[in-house]
């Protein structure tokens, strides 16, 4: 491999490129500059780890698409239950599994060696121990009942004899800190209700019902075996660096249990060989002790022989109303062509800074390029066509009121097969308390408004908030002070977030996951509430058809965690023009096609090749 300084890229040799192992589309020569491009659409597999509600994978099938790739999200995995729950609501054909990465990764494991078993895989995989090929059933399975609270009766011979094995998992799904490979049974005689989770090894008289599940399993694809996979996506939670953190160990990362999921991610690469890679984190990943974790994912991947380069990109300058920076970092196979970072297709207001080590990981234009480039999106231009809603809605569906104002809006609000949608999902906020409720009601209506525009705050010329001796502290119907005493001693008594409003020619830093007002701003311009879950969602990119589940703090998480989906749909056209072959080898950026992402798709393939 050669290095490039430029987003620290590692990229295969033009003689390390022809492979027979490559299940590519292209024929890539030996001096890498013919490709010959197969145009069918044939479908790509994803596997989205710490998915959350499903932001990145959504937006990488949609951008492939319109580069005519059909990737599609076959796998999911996320520990949150309600980010699952949304997932499955959004999309019915991926199986979304709930379940730590961690577990995950054992039960592939397992799962290979089920398959082997079973005599189903082309490989030298050891067979499952517990698996014995040619076993037969035994019709009485009488191994339900155990110590820990099986319902069979011993004392009255009572005998569970299993119908059908319905689902499979590695972890402790009985909560008896037991964990191993069980599976989920369905008994003869009693209702689903009934069904429950059993280790393998009291299994031992059914085996070919398990033999039939995994058979069925297989055929289904319900679980990626190593070399199935084409893509695999996520963003493991690194909190070890957050700035939240006051005890972070910058010395050595690694040793941080909280940022244990980096490895396990890199594990899970290692195991199933995808044909390619795209990691998402927090740009602390960079700045934290060096960019430590950063070069450790780096060294990870090309020590597993993938091509790497790793940039930063900024949500605000793919066509969103939040600044929101992000590291993402792209690893391919030797065989495959290492995708590029998409340039910016909208101006941007800058909130923050880029770590100095890594300046030039930014993926932007060159310095003092003159490149017209679409003006930068405000929440005007995202949210004014929302109908207006009270702090105490109670809807989860309701009509549009309004058509759409812009661009932007008509995008968001088209459905799948491209017509406008009638129906608008969670545009509620977070129900405020009756004392928060009656201060944001006081926050004046103008742009800049907080609490320091509340009665008795009073401003220094070092810009610190303190008391005002001339006014007597108004107290609200409860009892309690107007104005908190947490709003003054913010950040020092400098900040203005407390119970900011927002204004319609802004842009939000980035949107967060609480939507308490006591320490950021997140009042709707005019009216007195916290931005929706809709309104969120909208800030990141998710189309209005989206819809999501769980409690309302909930939905504020999933939306809050995602990766914005615009950027994601510009990864994801970059992404199909690797899988094509299209992508330039030492290039590290690409241009993408004029009113990205407003286009539906290329005409051709023939286009496409002229456009690059």
């Amino acid at each position: 491999m050669k290095y490039l300084v430029p987003f620290s890229s590692f990229i295969s040799l033009p003689s390390d490129v022809s492979s027979p192992d490559s299940e590519s589309d292209s024929t890539i020569s030996s001096d890498g500059d013919v490709v010959e491009v197969n145009e069918q659409k044939q479908e790509k597999k994803l596997l989205d780890l710490y998915s959350g509600c499903g932001g990145m994978s959504t937006g990488l099938c949609l951008g492939a698409d319109v580069c005519g790739v059909k990737l599609v999200t076959k796998w999911t995995v996320d520990l949150n239950r309600y980010a699952c729950d949304s997932l499955k609501v959004n999309h019915p054909e991926t199986e979304v599994r709930n379940e730590s990465a961690e577990d995950f990764l054992l039960l592939l494991k397992e799962w290979e060696q089920l398959c082997a078993s079973c005599s189903l895989l082309k490989s030298n995989t050891a067979a499952h121990p517990l698996l014995k090929v040619g076993d037969e059933d035994v019709e009485n399975d009488d191994d339900r009942a155990d110590d820990d609270g099986g319902s069979g009766d011993d004392d009255e011979g009572e005998v569970f004899e299993v119908e059908e094995i319905l689902e499979v998992c590695y972890g402790d799904p009985k909560e008896i800190k037991k964990p191993g490979l069980y599976f989920k049974v369905h008994w003869k005689g009693y209702g689903p209700d009934e069904d429950t989770w059993e280790p393998i090894e009291g299994l031992d008289g059914c085996q070919n019902k398990i033999k039939d599940f995994v058979t069925k399993g297989f055929k289904r694809s319900v679980l990626p075996l190593p070399g199935e996979v084409d893509v695999i996506c996520g963003g493991p939670p690194c909190q070890g660096i957050s700035g939240f953190n006051r005890f972070r160990n910058s010395a050595n990362p690694l040793q941080d249990p909280k940022n244990k999921q980096l490895e396990v991610f890199m594990s899970i690469v290692e195991f199933l060989k995808p044909r390619f890679v795209l990691m998402e984190n927090v740009v602390d990943l960079l700045r934290f002790a060096h960019g430590y974790l950063g070069r450790y994912a780096l060294s990870r991947l090309v020590g597993m022989n993938y091509q790497a380069r790793m940039g930063m990109m900024v949500a605000g300058a793919y066509g969103l109303p939040q600044f929101r920076m992000r590291v993402f970092m792209w690893g391919a196979l030797p065989s495959e062509k290492l995708p590029q970072y998409p340039l910016p297709t909208h101006n941007v207001i800058v909130r923050g800074g880029i770590p100095t080590e890594f300046e030039l990981n930014a993926v932007d234009f060159e310095e003092g390029l003159q490149v017209k480039l679409k003006r930068e999106l405000l929440l005007e231009d995202a949210l004014s066509d929302l109908p207006p809603v009270e702090n105490n809605e109670p809807r989860d569906e309701m009509p549009y009121t309004d058509e759409p104002k812009s661009d932007f809006q008509r995008f968001i609000r088209s459905r799948r097969d491209g017509t406008l949608g009638t129906v608008l999902y969670d545009h509620r906020p977070l129900q405020l308390n009756e004392d928060d409720y009656q201060r944001v009601s006081q926050i004046p209506k103008r742009k800049g408004a907080n609490f320091r525009d509340l009665p008795g705050v009073r401003v220094r010329a070092d810009n610190v908030v303190e008391w005002d001796p001339d006014v007597e502290r108004v107290k609200l119907t409860s009892g309690k002070p107007l104005v908190p005493d947490y709003a003054m001693t913010f950040v020092r008594g400098t900040s203005q977030k407390p119970f900011g409003r927002l204004w319609w020619d802004e842009i939000v830093s980035t949107v967060v996951t609480r939507a308490e007002p006591h320490n950021q701003a997140i009042l709707h311009p005019v009216q007195d509430r916290v931005l929706t879950i809709r309104e969120n969602a909208r800030l990141q990119g998710f189309p209005d058809y989206y819809k999501l589940t769980g409690p309302i703090k909930e939905r504020y998480i999933q939306v809050g965690n995602a990766v914005a989906v615009p950027v994601a749909r510009a990864l994801g056209y970059s992404l199909a023009l690797a899988l094509k072959g299209l992508s330039s080898r030492d290039l590290p950026l690409l241009t993408l096609p004029p009113n990205f992402p407003y286009l539906e798709e290329l005409v051709s393939n023939e286009e496409t090749l002229d456009k690059l």
